[in-house]
């Protein structure tokens, strides 16, 4: 994902903090790869795909991107559906290393990174939530720096 990533940043200068993203992506780049067995992934935990019925889980649709592989990818959710303020608890619960959370990090940065510019004039929405998802890296990274 690294190529398109590095051409989505080159298009997002004014959009987002450029040299910010640039260093979260190398960051996630860096994180050692998962050492386990593939399992089974959603791979697109988007607010769009996670159904809540009363503040609950009630279900997860979209299951287009499923596969196995690195949990990490599943990890999407804590950036694109979580607020700042539970996404330690949602870590908690999973029990995620340093080095899942971290290529976690870098798919929530693929989703948004490659998503801001190619959905910008057809799909504003998804635009922005790439937008969110990129500015809450950032937010983590910043509070961790």
């Amino acid at each position: 994902m690294d190529d398109g990533v590095r051409a989505g940043l080159a298009e997002l200068h004014g959009t987002i903090d450029v040299g910010a993203a640039t260093a979260a992506w190398d960051e996630a780049l860096a994180a050692p790869e998962w050492p386990g067995p593939p399992v089974w992934t959603h791979g697109d935990l988007l607010p769009g795909n996670v159904l809540l019925r009363g503040g609950r889980l009630a279900g997860v649709i979209d299951w287009g991107v499923v596969g196995v592989g690195d949990p990490a990818c599943d990890m999407l959710a804590a950036w694109s559906v979580l607020s700042a303020r539970t996404r330690d608890r949602f870590r908690a619960a999973l029990g995620v290393d340093d080095a899942t959370w971290a290529r976690g990090r870098g798919w929530a940065l693929t989703v948004g990174i490659v998503g801001i510019p190619y959905y910008k004039d057809t799909n504003p929405p998804f635009a922005t939530m790439g937008k969110h998802m990129v500015e809450e890296v950032l937010a983590e990274r910043a509070a961790r720096h």
